[in-house]
């Protein structure tokens, strides 16, 4: 489906500005966010296959919560937003998506960093979509006995940027950013939507799902902690569907994309250490987490040797430390601002 078809919405330009509904030219700087003041969306439409936002609820002086219906999944879909700092004019939207657990846990970018307050004062809506836990956001060929029915790929490529870009009135710019399984995610989605995300960040993603580390990877992530089957998801190993969704092997498709990639080691850093900040269970971040990181970081340099033979250029961030943990992505996230910022047209 082109990029063109996803933006046709039910309610037309002409009769959004009937209904006074954008945002006013008018507008200066220090001028109220009309989103928030008004308690809705500037426009209310409905995507390509039917998906629309079902409920607003402001949460904060600039942020609200959205129940978006998809239509792929036949459910809502909670989407938190952080509106940008200066609202006077259209500004880009970056997707920032939280890791295994989906941000239905504790285990979120809002509950384990200062995300929100390190891009309060950037002109760009955040937007945190809470669900999918160890979906992998990705489309799955089946049905799951336990995480459901998952067509993210579909929601986060043609449901959800239309909705967004008009209901919050947008100028249209995307780039996203995830971390473990959605480090894998945001790269795959890049790929399979081109142009809708001009700024690409991955942190301790693995991008080779089809090699048998990564398989594994993914298998651990889905399984062991999910209570999942990756068979619902690509089939069983050795499936073509599971090379069609490898950036590995697609990294090609990633050229003319603002890539930051990161990784560390595993080998213990500073927050892995009692009483360090963002230090949860030690244990758990030396022995599983330190395995765990290690291996994304041979994903992350074999995925950064692919880019090299292609001559795609990409902006690789190794630390020579860190385990799989919120303080080394926080940081990770900071790092890759300019990155982020130069496909969304704003100051590094």
């Amino acid at each position: 489906m082109s990029r063109k078809s996803l933006i046709a919405l039910t309610c037309s330009v002409t009769a959004v500005l009937a209904a006074g509904m954008c945002l006013p030219a008018a507008a200066t700087a220090d001028s109220s966010d009309p989103v928030i003041a008004a308690s809705r969306l500037l426009a209310t439409p409905t995507s390509a296959d039917g998906s629309s936002v079902t409920g607003v609820t402001v949460t904060g002086d600039r942020t609200l919560r959205l129940q978006v219906f998809s239509a792929a999944m036949q459910k809502n879909i909670e989407v938190d937003v952080q509106r940008p700092a200066d609202t006077s004019r259209p500004r880009p939207a970056l997707y920032l998506l939280n890791g295994g657990g989906g941000g239905e846990d504790q285990l979120s970018w809002t509950q384990q960093t200062d995300a929100l307050n390190y891009l309060s004062d950037k002109d760009v809506n955040v937007i945190l979509p809470i669900g999918g836990r160890f979906s992998y956001y990705t489309d799955w060929r089946a049905p799951d006995p336990v995480l459901g029915v998952n067509e993210w790929k579909t929601f986060f490529t043609e449901e959800l940027p239309p909705l967004i870009d008009a209901g919050l009135g947008t100028d249209g710019a995307n780039a996203i950013a995830g971390l473990s399984t959605s480090g894998t995610s945001v790269l795959q989605l890049a790929i399979a939507a081109p142009g809708l995300f001009r700024s690409v960040a991955a942190y301790s993603g693995c991008a080779q799902i089809s090699d048998p580390v990564g398989y594994t990877f993914v298998n651990l992530s889905v399984e062991a902690w999910g209570g999942g089957n990756t068979v619902n998801m690509y089939g069983p190993q050795g499936d073509p569907m599971w090379a069609d969704n490898d950036p590995y092997v697609h990294a090609d498709q990633l050229r003319g994309t603002n890539l930051f990639v990161s990784s560390g080691t595993g080998v213990p850093g500073q927050y892995d250490y009692p009483g360090s900040p963002h230090a949860g269970s030690i244990a758990d971040q030396l022995f599983l987490g330190g395995g765990i990181e290690s291996a994304v970081n041979w994903c992350t340099h074999n995925l950064a040797d692919r880019l090299d033979q292609l001559g795609i250029p990409a902006t690789f961030d190794f630390q020579p430390t860190g385990t799989h943990s919120w303080g080394y992505w926080e940081d990770a996230l900071k790092n890759s601002w300019p990155v982020l910022a130069a496909g969304l047209g704003l100051p590094a």
